[in-house]
């Protein structure tokens, strides 16, 4: 029994791939860096048109999420999010990329049992708890100012 959990260790330790933590924290950094840097530049450029800060940035988020979009329907996302990790995933883009991403993987199956039923796989649940976490704030607010506590 010693010899088969030993074994089983080591054929783990030599199946699990090592994990780089300083060059995947500088990818990151690096992508997400370029990412926020192109979303500036849009705001600028579209406030450099006269647009307020607050329609320049809505603009920006509308241009960030259709370029993500697109690269990933084009497979280009899914490379940049394998080099830079969390870097890619977590700004909007990444959000968008992950509701995407399952469409056009399953768009062979069909528009409605494909696309339709896949495309809020990993969406969903965020949606899901986002609206949840809002009413449930929402609720303590009003208790709260009902009781004039704030």
């Amino acid at each position: 029994m010693e010899v088969n959990k030993k074994a089983y260790e080591a054929y783990v330790k030599e199946m699990t791939p090592v994990n780089k933590k300083i060059p995947n924290i500088i990818k990151a950094f690096i992508v997400g860096g370029i990412i926020c840097t192109i979303g500036q530049i849009c705001t600028t450029l579209i406030m450099n048109q006269g647009a307020e800060k607050d329609t320049a940035s809505a603009w920006t988020i509308l241009i960030l999420i259709a370029a993500s979009v697109i690269l990933t329907g084009l497979n280009i996302y899914p490379k940049i999010t394998k080099f830079g990790g969390a870097g890619a995933l977590v700004p909007i883009t990444g959000f968008a990329n992950s509701v995407v991403a399952p469409a056009v993987e399953f768009k062979a199956e069909g528009q409605v049992f494909g696309i339709g039923c896949k495309i809020f796989t990993i969406a969903g649940p965020v949606i899901l708890y986002g609206i949840l976490s809002s009413w449930l704030l929402g609720v303590i607010a009003y208790v709260l100012k009902a009781f004039g506590i704030v």
